[in-house]
């Protein structure tokens, strides 16, 4: 019976697979143009869901049942539990620290350290530094990032290009750390040694890099022109008015460093981050406690339920200054149940059309064509870029076109190592540049910039993908391999015949 339904099983044409794709890419527009930044609050879900059920539809035409089709969207969402558990950690950590005074600290001594004519280029490299460490950018974001996009408001300095310094060098960092679940995620899918796959990385990931901090000085130079130090000071004696600034108010953030350092998995890290913040404001920060409390609120318990609100709600200031409470009032798990409805639509999406088969025809359309070293490269990248788009994640983005164009590389004599790296120029650094991506839903999550303002300031993001192409079609760093044998029989003997990588290329 189940050869029968297999055997119904039509395969999906490639109009079929770019039907819901048009209808989400409409209806995405359409919610933009209606409701702007409040796009990813609800209605791109909708489109989302919409296009879902479009291809849903067109699945059980071609003869897929409905239990697949759920099968698969329960399979998809399962894959972004582990992110969602990251961010229900993160946002009680950032609420847990607002209340300690562990970012209000950074942001006041970051104010004191940091000069506005190189405040990009120092935040790009600042956050590089701290995710090569750990191998996290979505945890460089939400501790070093928070904190940097504070002193960017205090200091005056535009959100949007703060926002691209840190994802820029968040991502250089993850990209190039050995730590990294992505960095070890390609060679393992393409066939690589970890460490060959960094060094090999490096000829497009170093340049790129350069290239977006000296784009960051320049903007730093333009800026700077235009700031005062009354605002720096101002908000640092805001700062030291409303929090008891000190050294040892970091120790939460040294703490989630090593036990990142030390590879404890993301979750535990960040959760253990949170509760020792809760620890910390009780012991250092009491009187930002006692304003919190309500009329009804006294004593230990009083002090129990503002820590534990800011847990899973945040926290809010109400002091003199409107700037400072718009900064500092955020954080709680509640604060990320948006971008977590987000990712599950989204990948609830990417798993209908992956179960159905409609991506996969998608995909096969990429390689049409391709006969060169630049065409195949370039295709692969494009792939992964596509990959992010529709599926909203960048592991399956490194996954799928990994898995799909690994034996053609080796038909074509392209070293495996020019995939790995292609997936990582591909997918992993253009995945926070899209809204409904798991990865631009968290940035826009913890950063509080919508990716559509900070996308232009991605520089390393932006520049990297591009780069990685021209290599290609240059033949630079383009590493070959022999063409397979094929055998072909003649009479009673076999005749192995090695084509000239030249003949495919």
């Amino acid at each position: 019976m189940e050869n029968e339904t297999i055997k119904q099983k039509k395969v999906p044409s490639l109009l079929d697979a770019l039907i819901p794709l048009g209808v989400l890419v409409t209806l995405l527009s359409t919610s933009v143009y209606l409701f702007s930044d409040n796009s990813s609050f609800g209605p791109n879900q909708i489109a989302l869901l919409f296009s879902m059920g479009v291809a849903a539809i067109i699945g059980l035409k071609n003869g897929y049942t409905w239990a697949e089709i759920e099968k698969g969207i329960v399979k998809g969402i399962s894959l972004s539990l582990g992110a969602i558990l990251i961010l229900f950690a993160v946002g009680a950590l950032i609420g847990s620290w607002m209340l300690s005074g562990t970012v209000p600290t950074l942001i006041y001594f970051g104010l004191e350290l940091l000069n506005p004519s190189f405040f990009y280029a120092a935040t790009c490299l600042i956050c590089a530094i701290v995710a090569m460490s750990i191998g996290s950018s979505w945890t460089t974001a939400a501790t070093v990032g928070v904190a940097l996009m504070g002193v960017a408001s205090g200091m005056g300095m535009s959100d949007a290009i703060t926002a691209g310094a840190v994802i820029s060098g968040a991502y250089f960092g993850d990209k190039i750390s050995p730590l990294s679940e992505t960095t070890n995620l390609a060679p393992a899918v393409a066939g690589t040694e970890l460490f060959e796959h960094i060094r090999y990385m490096l000829w497009t990931t170093i340049p790129s890099f350069v290239i977006a901090l000296i784009l960051f000085t320049i903007l730093g130079f333009s800026a700077a022109e235009q700031e005062t130090s009354s605002n720096i000071a101002q908000m640092q004696a805001l700062l030291a008015q409303e929090f008891n600034i000190s050294w040892v108010m970091l120790v939460p953030l040294i703490v989630l460093l090593t036990l990142a350092i030390k590879k404890m998995p993301a979750f535990p890290a960040v959760a253990i981050g949170a509760l020792l913040g809760a620890i910390w404001a009780v012991l250092f920060q009491p009187d930002v406690i006692q304003n919190m409390l309500q009329e009804d609120q006294q004593g230990a318990l009083g002090v129990a339920a503002v820590v534990w609100t800011s847990l899973f709600d945040g926290v809010v200031f109400n002091t003199a200054d409107e700037n400072l409470n718009s900064l500092l009032s955020r954080g709680g798990m509640s604060s990320m149940l948006n971008t977590i409805w987000l990712i599950i639509c989204a990948m609830s999406f990417g798993a209908v059309l992956e179960s159905t088969g409609l991506l996969k025809a998608v995909v096969a359309l990429f390689l049409r064509g391709a006969h060169s070293a630049g065409s195949m490269i370039s295709r692969t990248i494009l792939t992964c870029i596509g990959t992010n788009i529709i599926t909203a994640d960048q592991y399956i983005s490194i996954v799928m076109p990994g898995r799909m164009y690994k034996e053609e590389y080796a038909k074509r004599g392209l070293h495996q190592l020019n995939l790995s790296r292609s997936l990582e120029d591909g997918g992993t650094i253009t995945s926070p540049l899209i809204p409904w991506n798991t990865c631009g839903a968290y940035m826009q999550g913890v950063l509080l910039v919508h990716p559509f303002d900070y996308f232009i300031y991605t520089f390393f993001n932006l520049i990297n993908p591009v780069l990685a192409v021209i290599y290609a079609y240059l033949g630079v760093k383009i590493l070959r391999i022999p063409i397979p044998e094929v055998v072909i029989e003649v009479g009673d003997e076999e005749v192995a015949v090695i084509e000239s990588p030249q003949a495919k290329l």
